[in-house]
């Protein structure tokens, strides 16, 4: 992610996160906010140099046939040598791909599993039509909200521990929403988390509106962190 990925900044009363770009650090950082990302090197986070690293001042996750990513693998954002922990918060980024397949997304309130593994909540992007902007849950309960919808999640009432999704209104049309994004050029992210209440945008377009009232597996706070999605060769800034 050109992290821009090279956008990050973040508030703690209602943490406000956004990867800022290199030519945004050169400027002043919008008051409320902190840059979580220094434009040079990976200072501030911890993963597999092998896929991480820095290019043209963005963050750049990379793999190829002689360096395949064997699972999905994750950069983690880090405060005082531990993972930083957000709860409620604005995050702000841009990402780009390059070439014809990627996979990619920001985890937040997510778990770290070890070994450069997160599970948790994911805003999803990738080069093809369909999962950009949706909300997913890695290592978990899977598509959570579909691109263009609002939705409830709630305890399943008839199976204990499974959770029920309940569509209650419509943001846009997924295909108009696609039209928006950006192919191999950059794209403006936003993720808004405040209780249990969870929406993304993308280019300044609502893609997902999400309540989570299942008490049991609602994440209210957590790490956050950058995917590399395991598969064919990609580039993700």
């Amino acid at each position: 992610m050109k992290t821009n990925f090279a956008k990050i900044t973040l508030i703690r009363a209602c943490a406000c996160i956004a990867l800022l770009s290199i030519s945004t650090l050169a400027q002043n950082v919008e008051p409320g906010f902190r840059s979580l990302f220094n434009g040079k090197d990976l200072t501030g986070w911890a993963g597999r140099t092998n896929h991480w690293s820095v290019e043209d001042g963005a963050i750049t996750g990379v793999t190829t046939k002689e360096n395949p990513a064997k699972g999905n693998n994750f950069l983690i954002a880090m405060e005082d040598g531990k993972p930083l922990i957000v709860d409620d918060f604005e995050l702000r980024f841009s990402y780009k791909f390059t070439g014809d397949w990627g996979n990619s997304g920001v985890q937040y309130r997510s778990k770290d599993k070890g070994n450069f593994v997160v599970h948790g909540y994911q805003a999803d992007f990738e080069v093809g039509p369909n999962y950009s902007g949706i909300l997913y849950e890695e290592g978990g309960r899977g598509i959570l909200c579909q691109r263009g919808q609002k939705v409830v999640i709630r305890e399943d009432p008839e199976k204990p521990g499974k959770h029920k999704i309940e569509v209650t209104g419509k943001l846009g049309d997924t295909k108009e929403i696609q039209s928006k994004i950006r192919p191999n050029d950059w794209n403006d992210y936003v993720v808004i988390a405040r209780g249990n209440h969870l929406q993304h945008f993308i280019n300044g377009v609502a893609t997902a509106d999400v309540i989570d009232e299942q008490e049991s597996k609602a994440a209210k706070s957590g790490i956050l962190a950058l995917q590399l999605h395991a598969g064919p060769p990609m580039k993700i800034q």
